[in-house]
């Protein structure tokens, strides 16, 4: 990857529905390069999909909560996962280090939600605590991996 990759991605990260014509344009490299470049980093895997982001708020899920769970014994890992996996208000779950085992984030429309998801991940076999914290306000919700690929590459103009 070189500086003219990380400009590709950065107008992908910004609009991932623009056509190659427009990101030509505004990096200033024919479109075929460019489109070469792309597959390069799709096939290579540093693209590994092209998604959308939602407004939470206006699909009616405008509370967001982080979980921490501890599970009391290795051998019920695999059926958290499982369960977890399965839950559609269960938006990430990270397998973690320190005092708890998992770090989930979700989103609810409500309290009594919120409270219905809490008490199913709780209810979970293997399950010894939990602690939530509520989200009053995001402050910035970064696409994943842009920032620390731009650090990295910082050399490069």
């Amino acid at each position: 990857m070189d500086a003219i990759d990380i400009k590709i991605l950065n107008c992908l990260k910004t609009n991932s529905r623009q056509n190659a014509s427009a990101i030509s344009e505004q990096i200033n490299l024919s479109v075929s390069a460019v489109i070469e470049r792309i597959r390069k980093m799709e096939s290579n895997g540093i693209i590994k999909q092209y998604t959308v982001v939602l407004n939470s708020a206006q699909t009616g899920n405008d509370m967001s909560a982080f979980i921490s769970v501890s599970i009391e014994h290795p051998k019920y890992h695999q059926n958290f996962m499982d369960k977890v996996t399965g839950m559609p208000n269960i938006r990430e779950c990270y397998h973690i280090t320190g005092e708890f085992d998992y770090l989930l984030k979700l989103e609810a429309g409500s309290t009594a939600q919120l409270e219905l998801v809490l008490n199913s991940v709780k209810s979970i076999d293997g399950v010894s605590h939990t602690h939530t914290l509520v989200v009053l306000s995001t402050v910035k919700n970064e696409i994943s991996g842009m920032p620390l690929l731009m650090q990295n590459l910082k050399g490069f103009k």
